[in-house]
């Protein structure tokens, strides 16, 4: 059976410094595990050179983008009150500023209808001190974090949109592995003990009848690229982009399955699984609602435009060093299901996700499920 390591994550929340990521240590705190598989891409990325042309796109980003390109339609036709103040807007390197940097970009050349302060970090204490210093008004964080820094700011933030979709596949040359299911009586390489990776296999593990399932923890996904690439029909759950980085250092291994297309076949409340999520500080909102308005419709558009011109982004992705390499981003940015949902569908999308989480391990959440009020829905 499967080990479910418990770890508290109260008081690493607001301590700078004290994250280290579910990638890098398998003792860290669970609401920077998403955080860390995008700090440690960038690792991977800058030592493999990619010749291979991008592979099929990953469906559930694309349909995502389409849908939010429809409810957009109309939402930029409306005339917004903005004031030109300037809206500071943190991220982290990886997925969910790759969706961002084509606004980043645009802010840089003036072209924006904001007025943006960015600041790209490695490490989520830096994002979470300034949040809860009001030094940021916005940030892109793991959407467990979210929730955390909802409990610990007492409902002082509220989450705009998802802007990330789940990034973890399973990779593998065995070809037998296809779906979950396949899973049963393996033993599977991943890393985030004790935090949502593990969690959320757990998850599909149970939901799927997996009783045999042995999951192998490392504390970095680029051990597990090694391994892989001594023996590939070892099989492992790894993020983008070291999927396309272990793909690109041995052509017998394939993608066997998404995680989130998994999540997908066994949920039937909307519930997704997810990476980042885009917060505001409460007072921020109350007093600029117009600029929260507009810095969401440019996001949006910018996470278009990373779906539907994938070159140029991965030109952008590698300019801001968020990838050493553009043909490594280029490949795997299709993968990495970058979205921007809001409204009624995020609430769903999101609360079912951190229900899940809550029921592995309160603290992975904060301890508790936040309240309405967490979810900004307003149109």
């Amino acid at each position: 059976m499967k080990n479910r390591v418990m770890s508290t994550v109260i008081t690493a929340v607001l301590t700078a410094g004290l994250l280290a990521g579910c990638t890098a240590s398998q003792n860290a705190g669970t609401e920077v595990s998403e955080a860390s598989t995008e700090e440690a891409s960038t690792e991977v990325a800058e030592d493999v050179s990619v010749t291979e042309e991008a592979g099929a796109e990953t469906s559930s980003a694309e349909e995502d983008a389409e849908t939010a390109d429809t409810e957009s339609a109309d939402a930029a036709d409306t005339v917004l009150d903005y004031d030109g103040t300037t809206i500071r807007v943190g991220s982290l390197k990886g997925p969910t500023t790759m969706g961002l940097v084509n606004l980043m970009k645009a802010s840089d050349e003036e072209r924006s209808q904001g007025k943006y302060e960015f600041t790209m970090a490695s490490d989520p204490s830096e994002i979470v001190a300034s949040i809860a210093s009001g030094d940021l008004d916005i940030a892109l964080v793991p959407a467990n974090l979210a929730a955390t820094l909802y409990n610990k700011t007492k409902g002082g933030v509220s989450v705009l949109d998802i802007n990330t979709l789940g990034v973890l596949y399973c990779v593998t040359a065995d070809e037998s592995i296809a779906s979950v299911k396949d899973l049963s009586g393996k033993t599977v390489l991943t890393t985030g003990q004790g935090a949502t990776p593990e969690y959320a296999m757990n998850y599909l593990l149970d939901a799927n009848g997996v009783t045999d399932c042995t999951l192998e923890f490392h504390s970095e996904a680029s051990e597990i690229a090694a391994l892989l690439k001594e023996d590939p029909n070892r099989i492992a759950v790894l993020p983008q982009p070291f999927v396309t980085a272990a793909e690109a250092q041995n052509d017998q291994l394939k993608t066997a399955f998404s995680l989130t297309d998994e999540w997908d076949k066994v949920t039937d409340n909307g519930s997704r699984f997810l990476t980042g999520a885009t917060i505001v500080r409460k007072a921020f909102l109350k007093e600029h609602p117009d600029a929260a308005a507009v810095f969401l419709r440019e996001q949006e558009a910018s996470a278009d435009e990373a779906n539907t011109n994938v070159e140029g982004t991965a030109a952008l992705v590698a300019e801001y060093g968020i990838i050493e390499k553009a043909p490594i981003a280029q490949k795997a940015l299709p993968y990495c299901n970058i979205v921007c949902i809001t409204g009624g569908d995020m609430k769903t999308a999101l609360s079912g996700y951190l229900d899940v989480l809550y029921q592995a391990d309160p603290s992975s959440v904060g301890g508790s499920l936040p309240a309405d009020d967490f979810y900004y829905t307003a149109e």
